[in-house]
């Protein structure tokens, strides 16, 4: 997925810093990605570390993490996707809300991709109520779904508006392909709570953190994703469709330095790691300042190309070179 501050491509950075910060054998050692978005980082450390616990307070993202790190075994329903791709649209709540030749005019899909998210979606949650699929299949469905509606959307890579006419890539029709997850022989645990929450309630080895940066909230951008996942009865708001939506203390400038310490200090962890850039809210001091304040302290640095979406109906993208930061903490 095209995602606001993605880890894809600084994975094997994050990953190189942890694993020689922390030496050793990791087989044994819980991980925790208290702020999951895409699930990038706990993905990457969950076929390496005993458990993983995967968090994020919005529900797409835990819709993708319940599959891509909750569902360990492996689930054979190769005739359920090739149903669901053979489904002919109806005129569901996407389509009248979002869609091309709906009632309220949003472009954020075709219309005929429209009908096959409702009509899919609706299947989906038919089997899960007769139960003819367990949680675990449920989970790996709608993952797929997520995923494979994004790639036909509308958007210039978030939902926070949509374009005037509809894009070559969001013409082709939607396949749902399935979203594949790593098998393991241990269990994991997936939580969608407010992430200063769950931490007084968990404890582990190793906490990664990767809370919103800056004002921009994950709930206003990716709102039709959640309502994809959750296909809920609300009254869309706005030339955009708005849901209500949870806003993080940690896009808030007046808030973000208490919201962040008391975090850590309530982090039942040894190791914690915090990705964080040099536009964001706290500032490299502050940051430096309120960890330290509660063990032994380290930075490691990385510059890389950040990619912005441009608002054109191509999709493209600006380069802007970004320092990383991932700070350290052994506590």
């Amino acid at each position: 997925m095209n995602y606001i501050g993605s880890k894809h491509r600084l994975s094997k950075f994050i990953k190189d810093t942890i694993t020689n910060t922390v030496e050793g054998d990791l087989t044994n050692l819980v991980f925790c990605d208290l702020f999951a978005g895409t699930g990038i980082v706990g993905r990457t450390f969950k076929p390496l570390v005993k458990q993983v616990i995967s968090n994020d307070v919005e529900f797409y993202s835990f819709a993708l993490n319940r599959n891509y790190i909750g569902n360990f075994k492996e689930i054979s329903i190769q005739d359920r996707f090739i149903f669901l791709n053979e489904l002919i649209g109806v005129e569901g709540f996407i389509y009248k809300n979002y869609c091309e030749n709906g009632s309220e005019g949003r472009l954020y899909f075709s219309a005929e991709n429209g009908k096959k998210i409702d009509a899919i979606r609706i299947q989906i949650e038919s089997w899960k109520a007769k139960n003819e699929i367990n949680e675990d299949a449920y989970f790996y469905l709608l993952a797929s779904l997520i995923e494979s509606a994004d790639k036909v959307a509308n958007t210039a890579s978030v939902y926070g508006a949509y374009l005037k006419k509809i894009k070559k890539s969001a013409q082709k029709t939607i396949v749902v392909e399935p979203a594949n997850f790593d098998i393991t022989k241990k269990n994991h645990q997936v939580f969608n709570l407010d992430s200063n929450k769950l931490i007084k309630k968990i404890k582990g080895d190793i906490l990664y953190l990767d809370p919103p940066y800056n004002a921009r909230q994950y709930g206003s951008n990716y709102h039709l994703l959640t309502t994809i996942a959750k296909y809920d009865d609300f009254v869309p708001q706005g030339k955009t469709g708005l849901r209500n939506y949870y806003r993080s203390s940690y896009c808030k400038k007046n808030e973000v330095k208490n919201s962040f310490e008391e975090l850590i200090k309530n982090a039942n962890f040894r190791y914690i790691f915090l990705s964080y850039n040099n536009e964001g809210l706290m500032s490299e001091n502050e940051v430096s300042e309120i960890m330290s304040a509660y063990g032994k302290y380290s930075l490691r640095t990385t510059n890389y190309q950040r990619f912005k979406a441009d608002k054109t109906e191509n999709r493209n993208h600006k380069a802007t070179s970004t320092v990383e930061y991932l700070h350290i903490l052994e506590k």
